[in-house]
């Protein structure tokens, strides 16, 4: 199995240069790239081109500009190609299946913030001796690099990434690793509803309150959302200092945000591989349920539009985003396969209405959001509990049909 690990960087000034040159050059020949795509399509009869083509221009690349191409690694740079023509793949992929196309933008260099080394000892080496405090990993062009090293990283080391976040520098490392023993049997299966009220709950009647970080922390947000719309921008360079402070204080309390949602989705997840053996949960199309309400055009007034309940709907999708099901999801199915856990996915369709008891499915029964009332049979218990169990059953049912 592969596992990732993150660790913080600690560079030196010069070092932090380096780094942030080698950024800035990869996006450069990122952007380039696209460029040459672009003008091939549109200039000579639509024309495609592809990775091959682009990667064997590397070596004029960098003999043509060895001060900010030939100085770095040869195989992350076609990293950096790889990951434009993974752009158009998935470009073309969308556009034949009907959904939004989304044409592969050009990347400014503060959005550009990652280079890939698609193997350790090729323009970069990971330099780790166990109990060791003085780990460092070796970039081409930047030098020895001191790391924070948290953790030790077992299995053979496959991939190595630097990416820049605010301030601060991490290295990202993806390492192959035999599969862990499992965990001990706990006879355990469960099935858990994702809410927003609550968090989750299970079907053993348990539930995790929803610690709505974003909402907590919309104050903050909102006061450096609105001194950073009093800055303003330098026309030369496009950021004053005081508009480049304000900008990374949003940034901060922003990545103070996802830290938070990311602890959370990590202890809960552990919570629920530990104790249960068997866990269904919804298959959740979270990018659908989020998207923005279609504007209703009026017919008896040109240029107008009816209600169509967008403010709602945009406290519903923040807070939808807020609770970071997806993240929760991820990490649920990365520990269930490291424990030695079944993690199984439903269809949701009419789990919060069907009656436990008797089956009987109607909208009725659940008269507001939180009661159930069954219309036949007069059960009633909490609807997210109720969701909970007919989740677990439909898993269970899916899993005897389809036995390992």
């Amino acid at each position: 199995m592969i596992r990732a690990y993150k660790f913080l960087l600690r560079p030196t000034v010069r070092q932090a240069q380096a780094l942030a040159e080698m950024l800035r050059d990869h996006c450069s020949l990122y952007n380039g790239a696209l460029q040459e795509r672009r003008d091939a399509y549109q200039h000579v009869s639509k024309t495609t081109v592809k990775y091959g083509a682009q990667s064997a221009q590397l070596k004029e690349i960098r003999a043509f500009d060895p001060e900010h191409q030939g100085r770095w690694s040869f195989s992350s740079q076609q990293a950096t190609l790889r990951r434009l023509d993974k752009a158009f793949a998935a470009f073309f992929r969308r556009v034949k299946s009907g959904d939004t196309p989304g044409y592969p933008r050009f990347r400014g260099v503060r959005w550009f913030d990652t280079v890939d080394f698609p193997r350790d000892g090729d323009g970069c080496r990971w330099d780790s001796t166990p109990h060791d405090p003085t780990t460092r990993v070796r970039f081409q062009g930047v030098g020895h690099v001191k790391v924070n090293q948290h953790r030790p990283v077992a299995g053979h080391i496959k991939t190595v990434s630097v990416k820049h976040e605010g301030r601060k520098w991490f290295v990202v490392l993806t390492a192959e690793q035999e599969q862990p023993e499992p965990l001990p049997a706990t006879g355990s299966v469960a099935g858990i509803d994702l809410g927003i009220a609550n968090f989750l709950a299970d079907s053993n009647g348990e539930f995790v309150p929803n610690p709505r970080h974003r909402r907590k922390a919309a104050a903050k947000l909102d006061a450096a959302q609105q001194a950073l719309s009093r800055f303003p921008r330098c026309k030369a360079t496009g950021r004053t200092a005081n508009h480049q402070r304000a900008v990374e204080k949003v940034a901060k309390l922003h990545g103070k945000v996802r830290r938070q949602r990311l602890d959370h989705a990590h202890k809960t997840a552990l919570g629920l591989v530990r104790a249960h053996d068997v866990i269904a949960h919804e298959d959740l199309k979270i990018r659908n349920m989020s998207k923005a309400p279609a504007p209703k055009a009026d017919p008896d007034q040109r240029g107008a539009f009816l209600p169509n309940g967008a403010a709602a709907k945009a406290g519903l999708n923040t807070s939808i985003n807020d609770a970071g099901w997806g993240v929760f999801l991820t990490i649920l199915h990365a520990k269930a396969e490291s424990a030695g856990r079944e993690v199984i996915a439903v269809n949701p369709r009419n789990t919060s209405r069907a009656c436990p008891e008797c089956g009987h499915t109607a909208k009725k029964n659940r008269p507001t959001q939180e009661k159930f009332h069954c219309v036949a049979c007069g059960h009633h218990a909490h609807a997210d509990t109720v969701g909970a169990i007919n989740v677990l059953r439909a898993g269970l049912v899916r899993r005897d049909a389809n036995p390992a």
